[in-house]
């Protein structure tokens, strides 16, 4: 891996080997993105690990909110999905008060153990963003947190993540959701040396990862 970890969202094997060329580290792996991001097909994800070396972090969600309603459907498919190819899963989930649902979480960190985890952008919709990070910083095999520091994007976030980085989790910050270049350099101030990207490395969703606009984030995000 380069300076920074670039993080490129693919929804499939094309995608996958345009991250790849372009110069990305890792990839999230997920389906439907008009839902933010669901769970892939097992199937999915073991042709893009046929195709591309690129470690997957695979989406764990089934639907578009933060509850753990369909958890034992999701553990179940934990096995099928690490065989497939999965490095490391993405997920995590809020109670009906907007309150990480540590027992949730848990429940998901030991079906995917020994796999690392990155818990995803539900700590920016928390009620209280603060008391997310504290719920979930300390817990185990956690490798990221993907967050913009606020629901509405990283523009408006900065501050959180700012904060959280003085507070000593720089290491632990992908930073997503809104990301836009000219953020990338506040963000490099802070310490922070993870980023993830989406929407960014493509025209819209319904058109491929472009490799081209994946080497513009590798350059940016590599600034020392």
């Amino acid at each position: 891996m380069t300076g920074s970890l670039l993080e490129v969202i693919a929804l499939d094997v094309r995608d996958a080997v345009a991250a790849e060329q372009g110069g990305a580290d890792r990839l999230e792996v997920v389906a439907d993105m008009s839902a933010d991001g669901l769970s892939p097909s097992p199937e999915t994800v073991a042709a893009i690990a046929a195709a591309c070396p690129l470690p997957q972090m695979v989406m764990l969600r089934t639907e578009a909110n933060f509850s753990a309603a369909t958890l034992d459907r999701l553990r179940e498919s934990v096995k099928e999905l690490s065989e497939a190819g999965a490095a490391g899963f993405v997920f995590g989930f809020l109670d009906a008060d907007g309150v990480v649902d540590l027992a949730a979480t848990e429940a998901m960190i030991h079906a995917a153990s020994p796999l690392p985890w990155t818990f995803h952008r539900a700590v920016d919709h928390a009620a209280d963003i603060q008391a997310s990070w504290r719920a979930v910083r300390l817990l185990p095999n956690l490798a990221t947190v993907l967050t913009a520091g606020a629901p509405s994007g990283v523009g408006d976030g900065l501050q959180v993540l700012k904060a959280r980085a003085e507070a000593g989790d720089a290491s632990l910050i992908l930073a997503g959701g809104g990301l836009k270049p000219e953020l990338v350099p506040p963000l490099l101030d802070y310490g922070i040396r993870a980023f993830h990207v989406g929407s960014a490395v493509r025209e819209t969703w319904h058109e491929p990862v472009e490799a081209r606009l994946v080497r513009k984030w590798r350059a940016l995000v590599d600034r020392d």
